[in-house]
């Protein structure tokens, strides 16, 4: 690999991790188009750009992400000393247990797909580095109609609260904490963006957070820093699989694997912070017109590739 296409994958990466519209969706597109090398050292490569991205909502979030830290150790030791009440969890203390409901539905990446000698996890790595891109396509589609219902549901509760402000009632129509239900379905939906490159993480998770009433900023920090552990164990996971795979890492190429961190991460943190702008200023259909028109545009192109047998874009076979 090139440091320009290490380059080139950071930037993507940086820009696509925050933003609703799929990195790993992004990341197979693009390595499709440049005629990246698949298998376990890209793989790791993917997972590389992750941390690097990780490293920016670490430093986006580093304030609330401390008080979370220190919020788990109080809480620790009011468990310990029987002081813990659960109706009395301060905002902090309900992320802190919210974000560890939202974590337990990863392990459903851990169970054996029946028939096979491979779990949930495993597949999720094939579909990434599948030469055809229809299910990718398909998952940016998926995406698209997933923000689209997020919208609707926002809109619909700005337009309730200014009811109740207008009639001066104290109710409001979106909600800043999480219940257990809502961490749950959030983490569920964590699972089936792992699962499909093109299902936005980020982006699927803030329209779940959206249609359970939660309030779209609170939704939005709740999927980014849980996206935080999330991404230490995909990258521990994958470091594993390369070092155990019969190449170990001996097919990795550190250079452009440093640069393609690092430009992740730089642009990772432009990215959060675009993000952010776009969701206030209720600006979102952006993402929406986009994803779909993506989706579209590869589903055509891998019906193209699948009769062809040929990379439109390299000339490649496809194997």
């Amino acid at each position: 690999m090139s440091i320009l296409d290490a380059i080139i994958q950071g930037i993507v990466q940086g820009l696509t991790e925050f933003l609703p519209v799929s990195s790993s969706g992004h990341l197979a597109i693009t390595q499709h188009i440049l005629g990246a090398g698949t298998g376990e050292s890209n793989l790791f490569f993917n997972v590389m750009l992750h941390v690097g991205t990780l490293v920016a909502v670490v430093a986006f979030y580093h304030k609330l992400v401390w008080d979370l830290i220190k919020e788990f150790i109080l809480m620790i030791k009011d468990i310990f000393t029987g002081k813990f009440k659960w109706s009395k969890m301060n905002y902090n203390r309900n992320l802190v247990v919210m974000l560890i409901i939202g974590l337990i539905p990863l392990f459903l990446l851990f169970l054996p797909i029946p028939g096979t000698d491979m779990k949930l996890k495993d597949l999720a790595d094939r579909l990434s580095a599948s030469p055809v891109l229809i299910v990718t396509a398909c998952s940016l589609i998926l995406t698209s109609v997933l923000l689209t219902i997020g919208i609707i549901r926002n809109r619909k509760s700005v337009a309730s609260t200014h009811k109740h402000l207008a009639t001066k009632s104290n109710a409001k129509a979106t909600r800043d904490n999480f219940n257990v239900v809502d961490a749950i379905l959030v983490g569920v939906t964590q699972v089936c963006a792992a699962l499909l490159p093109g299902l936005s993480r980020s982006g699927s998770t803030l329209s779940v957070g959206e249609m359970r009433g939660i309030s779209k900023q609170k939704a939005l920090d709740y999927t980014f820093v849980l996206g935080i552990p999330s991404i230490l164990a995909a990258a521990l996971l994958e470091g594993v699989d390369a070092i155990k795979s019969p190449e170990g890492l001996s097919n990795i190429e550190f250079l452009p694997l440093i640069i393609g961190m690092a430009v992740s991460a730089v642009v990772g943190y432009l990215a959060i912070v675009i993000f952010k702008w776009f969701l206030k200023s209720d600006k979102m259909e952006i993402f929406v017109i986009y994803t779909a028109i993506v989706g579209v545009a590869f589903i055509v192109i891998s019906i193209i590739e699948m009769n062809t047998g040929v990379n439109l874009f390299t000339g490649a076979p496809i194997a």
